[in-house]
């Protein structure tokens, strides 16, 4: 692909220098996005809009020096700037030197010198980009560890103080417990530990998402049979809820991660159930084509507020109508990041207190 060549400001109050720089920047390859004789043209002329370099003349007439307005430019658009100078007393080059600059061109240059300090300015340049890019991206992930750690804090101490708990209430009253009562204290601590296990494993999913580091492992298996496996074992876990599965094929064979389709419908299934206070029937639809299957999980719970949709997918981020049932916002996000791991789109359709459904779409990859 042919890369576009730089469009270059020429601040110059010399008319005669100015235009023999645009010629020898035509000659070299670049455009001239305009000339300008004054500081405070050149911020006019950016303000409409914004050339990919500045050659600027750090001795322009006027109230205003090319230094001046180099900074200004730079604090509002941070565009590159390499200064023009042919002399400048001890003071000014000072000045010069303290603002963010990318060259400079010495008076009388030649076409070469002008080439040479362009290439490196703009080369720095994209550095610089990529470096602010770079910490960006590092600090959005430090912010995502450190909630992180603050929500696996939270949601780990409550499990863990139940397991404390029924373990002592084992260990001190264990021959006084009646074995029916041993085995709900069993289970109760079954119960946290995996809901501490699921809770450890979404943290671990979405940090190594952000970083980039998660490799599918894809396998072949029969879709329909893994739904009615799960949407079974669903409707074993819950008395208020019916979960239903509709297919319009009885065996459809994919080539997918099934650890990362486990993370993508045990958010959605529990989701459905956990939003669904007042019980009801839960829907999973399956559509299989040859080249992509869809997944709808369709709910008559509580619904979405129509404000919150725009934010569904983000960290942390949960509806204002909730309530007190739990939950740590990190779910969706999970969610959405599982999906596009398999080259997928997942949407909503909400309505606050009539239901939700979530629709999922993943294309087939090919059989080994």
């Amino acid at each position: 692909m042919e890369t576009q060549p730089l469009n270059i400001l020429i601040v110059e109050d010399e008319l005669i220098a100015a235009e023999s720089l645009a010629f020898d920047l035509e000659k070299l390859g670049y455009q001239v996005y305009g000339i300008v004789n004054s500081g405070e043209k050149a911020i006019a002329k950016v303000e409409k809009s914004q050339p990919d370099l500045i050659l600027m003349d750090i001795m322009l007439k006027g109230k205003m020096d090319g230094i001046s307005a180099s900074q200004i430019i730079h604090s509002r658009y941070h565009i590159p700037i390499i200064y023009l100078s042919a002399y400048g007393d001890k003071q000014t080059l000072a000045r010069a030197k303290s603002t963010p600059v990318y060259g400079y061109l010495v008076k009388p240059y030649k076409i070469a010198d002008i080439s040479t300090t362009i290439t490196m300015a703009w080369a720095k340049y994209q550095e610089d980009l990529q470096l602010e890019t770079d910490l960006t991206a590092q600090k959005k992930l430090n912010e995502i560890k450190t909630q992180a750690l603050a929500t696996a804090s939270h949601d780990l101490r409550t499990p863990l103080t139940n397991i404390l708990g029924y373990t002592e209430l084992i260990r001190d009253y264990g021959d006084q417990i009646s074995p029916d009562k041993k085995e709900r204290y069993f289970n109760f601590i079954k119960s946290a530990v995996v809901k501490m296990t699921d809770s450890l494993e979404d943290l671990l999913l979405i940090s190594k998402a952000e970083e980039g580091k998660i490799t599918l492992n894809p396998q072949k298996f029969n879709l329909v049979e893994y739904l009615s496996l799960l949407v079974d074992e669903y409707n074993n876990l819950t008395d208020n809820h019916e979960l239903k599965l509709f297919s319009n094929q009885e065996n459809h064979q994919v080539y997918l991660d099934q650890k990362i389709l486990n993370h993508i419908l045990n958010n959605l299934l529990s989701n459905a159930i956990k939003y669904s206070p007042n019980g009801g029937i839960i829907t999973l639809n399956l559509y299989c084509k040859k080249e992509e299957f869809t997944l709808e999980i369709e709910d008559k719970g509580i619904g979405m507020p129509e404000d919150y949709q725009a934010k569904l997918f983000t960290l942390f981020e949960r509806g204002s109508n909730v309530g007190q049932i739990k939950g740590n916002g990190l779910g969706l996000s999970i969610v959405k990041k599982a999906v596009e791991l398999q080259g997928g789109v997942i949407k909503v359709q909400s309505k606050e207190n009539e239901g939700t459904k979530f629709i999922v779409n993943i294309p087939s990859l090919p059989f080994p």
